[in-house]
């Protein structure tokens, strides 16, 4: 026993203060607490936006909004004023990001805000009706591209359309519960598909103008009505140009999953966002300080 108590005795002399350095250790690298990996880069960043913004919204909606529009010229405002509604809610997002860097999106800033009970409620209705019903949409839009060409003289059968959806939504549910790294993966495979479709319909209107086929883009014929004006159709042409445009706030899901949240946020200043919001809340508190 004697030797023992000496041997204790002997480490704390060679190692005073032992306990404080061992927990400030463990404190500096997290307190062995649970974390979720940072595997996402500025590359797989931009993709989960870009590959939410351009989903199957943007193939479906023009025709919406240029029906409940009513004319062409109209349709085109409808589309710049929505977008410019999403920059700047993209704007705030990123500055929320950088502000309250937690996962969780929306249901984390209603519940560092509003308390517990708002934050519940929130995430309650997006489970429930907001992201159902979104992917539901999603994956019908995806099967129907699917299995028309199979069908090129009638509609797909509904059944074969809702059931290779619910195929397509265990997919990657499974692949998003696995790896992340595989999601991101997934995900800029997508993306790229779909810029590629995109980039192909953008040439092909070219060509198309290029041949003399602009006739309702002059301005003389561009606001000419084809229906009766309507103010509850152009309503519903702003909704379907919003919903076109919808994913511009997933990036906020996955905060503490990216390698560096402020340079995501923006790249080009990684500080913030517009020159006001500092990095954390440490950031704020220094500031009020």
């Amino acid at each position: 026993m004697e030797e023992g108590a000496r041997h204790r005795n002997n480490t704390e002399k060679k190692h005073p203060g032992g306990g404080e350095s061992d927990a400030s250790s463990e404190a500096g690298s997290g307190g062995g607490g649970v974390a979720l990996k940072k595997e996402i880069g500025l590359v797989s960043a931009c993709g989960i936006i870009v590959g939410n913004i351009i989903g199957s919204g943007i193939f479906v909606s023009p025709k919406g909004v240029l029906e409940n529009a009513g004319s062409v010229g109209l349709a085109l405002i409808v589309w710049i004023v929505t977008g410019f509604i999403t920059v700047v809610g993209a704007l705030c997002y990123a500055e929320l990001g950088v502000t309250i860097p937690k996962s969780g999106g929306d249901y984390s800033y209603v519940k560092d805000i509003f308390g517990g009970l708002a934050g519940f409620l929130r995430l309650w209705i997006a489970v429930l009706v907001i992201y159902p019903t979104n992917q539901a949409v999603i994956a019908l839009t995806f099967s129907n591209y699917v299995l028309q060409p199979l069908f090129p003289t009638c509609f797909p059968p509904e059944s074969g359309l809702r059931l290779l959806a619910a195929i397509c939504l265990l997919l990657l549910t499974w692949v998003n519960c696995s790896s992340v790294r595989w999601a991101t993966r997934v995900q800029d495979v997508f993306t790229a598909g779909k810029l590629l479709a995109l980039a192909l319909i953008i040439i092909m209107g070219i060509v198309q103008i290029c041949k003399g086929e602009y006739f309702w883009l002059e301005p003389k014929n561009a606001f000419e009505n084809f229906q009766e004006p309507d103010i509850g159709l152009v309503a519903l042409a702003f909704l379907q140009g919003s919903f076109a445009y919808g994913g511009w706030n997933f990036l906020n899901y996955v905060t503490e999953e990216l390698v560096d949240p402020y340079k995501a946020a923006n790249p080009g200043e990684p500080e913030d966002v517009c020159g006001r919001v500092p990095r954390g809340r440490a950031g704020l508190r220094d500031r009020e300080g």
